[in-house]
This record gives structure tokens, sequence and C-alpha cells, in this order.
């Protein structure tokens, strides 16, 4: 059911600390971690405990948890010092989604070329 810990959920796991993750920063409702492949000097996802499979579900659902998902991003980005900085969401295979829970990428540190892919 969307919003509840998924078993077979990577970052569900991360969430109940089940799986180690180099975490960032944490507030009730996110928690953010460093990539496990960085693309970038600074690679952070930032997830919303509760699990959505993508930004849409979550925003239609829990619309103020979304909200705090980009207000995080952007915390992250400042905490990193990566003033120029790429928040991006992947939604599903052919765009790159590998983990079928909510999260952002927050990318910086780096030149980010346009377009992107």
């Amino acid at each position: 059911m969307a919003g509840e810990a998924q078993d077979d959920c990577l970052f569900c796991k991360i969430v109940a600390g089940d799986v180690p993750a180099t975490v960032v920063r944490e507030t009730e409702t996110t928690v953010a971690f460093r990539d496990i492949n960085p693309q970038a000097p600074t690679h952070v996802l930032v997830i919303p405990k509760a699990h959505y499979p993508d930004a849409a579900s979550l925003a239609a659902a829990e619309p103020a948890i979304a909200a705090d998902v980009l207000r995080e991003a952007g915390e992250v980005a400042a905490q990193e010092k990566a003033e120029s900085h790429r928040i991006v969401f992947n939604t599903g295979t052919g765009a790159g989604q590998t983990v079928f829970h909510t999260h952002a990428h927050v990318l910086g540190g780096r030149g980010l070329q346009w377009p992107p892919g």
C-alpha cells in the first residue's frame, strides 16, 4: 500500500536502519544520504520516509511531504556548498529509475551540461 514501508524496497530498509547509508540530513519526513555511485562530487539522494514509487504519486497523495523533499534538497545543496546544482527525479526504467521509492538526486560540484543524458 502506498505510504507504507515495503519489505522489498532498498530505501525503506535505509529509512528503517536495516541497511547502512551515509546520512547527511534527516527530518521527521525525509532522509538524505550519499549516493553509492556518485555522478558528481556532490550526489545526495533525498527521500521521503513514506514509500511512494515516484515523485508524481508522492505529490498527489502527500503534497506537504513532496514539498519537504524539495526543501531538503535545497538544504542539502546549501550544506554541501553546491551553489550551482541540479535536482532530478527519475520516473520509470526508461528514465533511469532503479529504486521505485521517490527520490531526488542533488547533483553539484562540477559543470552540468544541458540537455542532460
